[in-house]
């Protein structure tokens, strides 16, 4: 007997296909905008406790209230991080277009560390080959992050109804999710713990570290001690090396112009009290807040300022946290058989 396919899985089966096919082509037009989006959901979930505050408790109108966050955002965060991009750029820019102001530093470097330690990690060969590496990426960066800041007005945008909308967006996101109810619940949990540990955790640890940082460079007499204190915040989200990438190889370059005194005190300062302000800073917020994998922390930073330039250092963790949580919920829903369920039923 021949099994025919009845009609409404065939409907089903095309109109799954049109939606999928109308979702890659606006996806593809509208790639573009996914770090304004982004940015949007994560000032939603930071705000919008507060948000709720001065609605029920103060007795605001929406409208207003939404006005005065978005406000106080742009004026705390946007201001302040647009000042520090254009900086680094101003710094950054001339080393790009000629290369031989920073080559030049690492051969000082190079030859103190082999007349003094014999070691000759920084020769022309491997100097070339991290120049070939980094280069690259930090072109790709800054270009999407100018791309990012034009996408700032779209951001606020969307954030706008996002909280004048709030109640009923809420209301579907609950209502449509494809979970149970105590996955859908966890999925919620964890994407707030998700945002609050990517979105504050980071950028506290990075200021942190790169105030700290900032004041040991200005004491001790470096020259752009601004920019390598944007560095060392910048560095900070690097588990492992982290801001070491910046301290150390100034604290050397300082001894092998002369300045001994200025660069064993780098070095210090760097080990002592930079270091000590990533671990205690770190460990603290992770216990308020959420703990993140180290690794989830270098790929997302990697993926994330591929995607975002600067910004994909938050969204990128963001997105892998995220796609973490959806293959342990999708495990739970249909990863367990029957017999499994029956089994944990029992020992329960």
């Amino acid at each position: 007997m021949i099994h025919q396919i009845h009609p409404n899985k065939i409907r089903q089966l095309l109109f799954i296909a049109i939606l999928v096919l109308l979702a890659f082509v606006i996806g593809k037009q509208m790639y573009f905008l996914l770090g304004a989006l982004l940015g949007a959901i994560t000032f939603y979930v930071l705000m919008r406790n507060l948000m709720f505050k001065l609605i029920t408790r103060f007795k605001w109108k929406i409208w207003v209230a939404a006005l005065v966050m978005i406000l106080g955002s742009i004026i705390a965060l946007v201001i302040p991080s647009i000042w520090l991009v254009s900086i680094a750029l101003d710094k950054l820019i001339p080393i790009i277009n000629n290369p031989q102001l920073i080559n030049s530093s690492f051969e000082t470097i190079h030859t103190y560390l082999l007349n003094q330690f014999n070691v000759d990690i920084l020769n022309a060969s491997n100097l070339a080959k991290i120049q070939a590496q980094i280069m690259p990426i930090v072109q790709k960066t800054i270009g999407s992050t100018l791309a990012g800041l034009g996408n700032l007005f779209i951001m606020y945008l969307i954030l706008y109804f996002m909280l004048t909308e709030s109640v009923s967006i809420e209301m579907w996101m609950r209502k449509n999710m494809p979970f149970k109810n105590s996955n859908s619940v966890k999925v919620i949990s964890e994407f707030r713990s998700a945002v609050y540990s990517n979105a504050v955790g980071i950028p506290i640890v990075a200021l942190l570290q790169g105030l700290v940082g900032l004041i040991g460079y200005w004491i001790f007499g470096v020259n752009e001690f601004i920019l390598m204190g944007i560095f060392t915040a910048v560095c900070s989200v690097i588990p492992v090396v982290g801001s070491m990438a910046v301290y150390m190889p100034l604290g050397i370059y300082q001894l092998a112009i002369g300045n001994t005194w200025q660069g064993i005190a780098i070095l210090l300062w760097g080990f002592i009290l930079i270091g000590s302000i990533d671990n205690v800073a770190r460990f603290m917020i992770q216990k308020k807040i959420a703990n993140v994998h180290p690794l989830i922390t270098i790929f997302g930073v990697i993926i994330g300022i591929n995607m975002f330039g600067f910004l994909g250092i938050i969204f990128g963790p963001l997105l892998l946290s995220m796609f973490a949580l959806l293959v342990k919920v999708y495990i739970d829903e249909f990863g367990k058989t029957d017999a499994d369920n029956i089994l944990i039923t029992e020992q329960e």
